[in-house]
């Protein structure tokens, strides 16, 4: 298995080269494996996935400490990096300090802080509440953020919602760069127009080198080689994927189920059991069995 300082450094890599790295969302081990068996280069923590699968609001209705575990499981049975989504920080730079510490040792590779108020809304909300801390306030949290890491290498990714806002481009610029004289290593840039224009526009005009994330959920006409060619872009997150994929294929399966008065017809079309077993670490168990069971 990968240790955590590699997958530590691996996500550096990727934030420090040339390229465009790829994150795919989990709401657990299971989504989380199949995004590394696909060759995602690194896993997202979602809170918007985490909460849809425990059917509430993405509005920090469940506690920290339940992302905290989720993100601890996937850590432990996936190999590549894992980007924590921490939303505001469930409070001020007093709550960031302690939980800086806490989600280093579970195994995660970064975090991702976003200058929304607290408790947030999500931000593709129609109607939502974009409203946003002061730049000074978040930078705090940057900064106690920062301090409280344990290794260098562990990423603090500021976002901003300055965008969602509607506070304009000027005002993400202003935020973004108070975010990085505060110490973040990365910036996540996030919009909700149903084109990339706005997201490309910003990217052009960004005038640091510390790179930048984005989430192209609203607008996904805007491919990876579209990305990378813009040239600031270090990772691409796909925000909420993993949760629709299954939601979408579950009301698909159960609905033939009732059509058709059984099984008889997805089975078919169904992963064999033999393959869920065997995702679920078969392989591990049978080992100690063979090696332990008297």
């Amino acid at each position: 298995m990968t240790t955590r300082s590699e997958k530590n450094r691996r996500l550096r890599e990727i934030l420090n080269g040339d390229g465009l790295g790829t994150v795919m969302a989990a709401h657990n081990p299971l989504s989380a494996l199949l995004a590394e068996e696909a060759g995602f280069d690194a896993i997202w923590g979602s809170g918007f996935e985490l909460s849809t699968s425990y059917a509430v609001p993405d509005a920090n209705i469940l506690a920290w400490n339940t992302h905290l575990d989720l993100m601890r499981a996937i850590a432990d049975r996936t190999g590549i990096p894992l980007v924590a989504d921490i939303d505001t920080g469930f409070g001020n730079a007093v709550n960031v300090s302690y939980l800086i510490p806490m989600y280093e040792a579970a195994g995660v590779s970064a975090v991702v802080i976003e200058d929304k108020n607290f408790p947030k809304d999500t931000s593709l909300r129609v109607g939502g509440r974009p409203k946003l801390i002061s730049p000074a306030e978040f930078s705090g949290k940057i900064e106690a953020a920062v301090a409280a890491r344990q290794s260098p290498d562990f990423t603090i990714i500021a976002r901003t919602e300055a965008l969602n806002a509607g506070l304009g481009q000027e005002e993400a610029i202003r935020r973004g760069l108070a975010y990085v004289e505060a110490g973040a290593d990365a910036l996540l840039i996030h919009s909700k127009q149903p084109t990339s224009e706005e997201i490309i526009s910003f990217v052009e005009a960004w005038p640091s080198s510390v790179p930048l994330v984005i989430v192209p959920t609203a607008f996904p006409e805007l491919t990876e080689e579209a990305a990378r060619e813009l040239g600031k872009i270090r990772l691409v997150i796909y925000g909420n994927h993993a949760v629709r994929a299954a939601i979408g294929g579950m009301r698909d399966v159960f609905a033939r189920i009732r059509r058709d008065g059984g099984i008889h017809t997805v089975t078919p079309d169904l992963p064999a059991t033999q393959d869920v077993i065997e995702l679920a670490g078969d392989a591990r168990m049978r080992a100690v069995e063979a090696r332990f069971l008297r």
